[in-house]
């Protein structure tokens, strides 16, 4: 004999009992409430580290290429990697993509025809701390590990790489020349 769903919701058993519809319920109310908005925190420079003999300081470990999913998976490793290490992470973050338009001129005239759009990607893990004796073997294990076409470099971090991060806003500028 089959039992009616509206009498398995009264009697607290069955798969429509009045806890489970409940507490779908809420589940439902929480999935739908709008998040609560944070306030975007403004990008501060933080004190860049120059180091001292023994270690040094704030670096950037700079990784470009035209795949995107290769520079990102060694930058993802780099960051491991240094984390296994015990050397500090600092921040790791992407630069905008650029891309670049290669145009080839034809035999004959004078006209350039677009040939390839080349797009580069950058991925950048900036470290601080790392001692000076450790320094060639985390460079040596990162060359080694380097995929082909992912270009590598390792810096010194200054201002001027933090404000590259930084978008730049034209028109603001512009207003604020106009009032100063």
């Amino acid at each position: 004999m089959r039992v009616p769903a509206h009498a398995c919701m009264h009697s607290g058993k069955g798969p429509f009992s009045a806890r489970v519809l409940l507490a779908a319920f809420k589940i439902t109310c929480l999935l739908l409430q709008p998040a609560a908005k944070k306030k975007k925190e403004r990008a501060q420079m933080k004190d860049i580290d120059p180091g001292t003999q023994y270690q040094y300081g704030d670096l950037n470990i700079v990784m470009t290429g035209h795949d995107m999913t290769l520079v990102e998976h060694y930058a993802e490793y780099v960051h491991k990697l240094c984390n296994r290490m015990d050397v500090r992470v600092e921040e790791s973050y992407a630069m905008p993509t650029k891309t670049m338009e290669v145009m080839v001129q034809e035999e004959q005239g004078n006209k350039l025809a677009l040939d390839a759009v080349l797009t580069t990607h950058q991925r950048i893990v900036q470290i601080r701390g790392l001692r000076a004796t450790f320094a060639p073997v985390l460079l040596e294990i990162l060359q080694t590990n380097q995929p082909e076409g992912v270009h590598l470099l390792v810096k010194e971090h200054t201002a001027e790489d933090f404000q590259v991060r930084l978008k730049a806003r034209p028109e603001l500028e512009e207003l604020l020349a106009q009032m100063g």
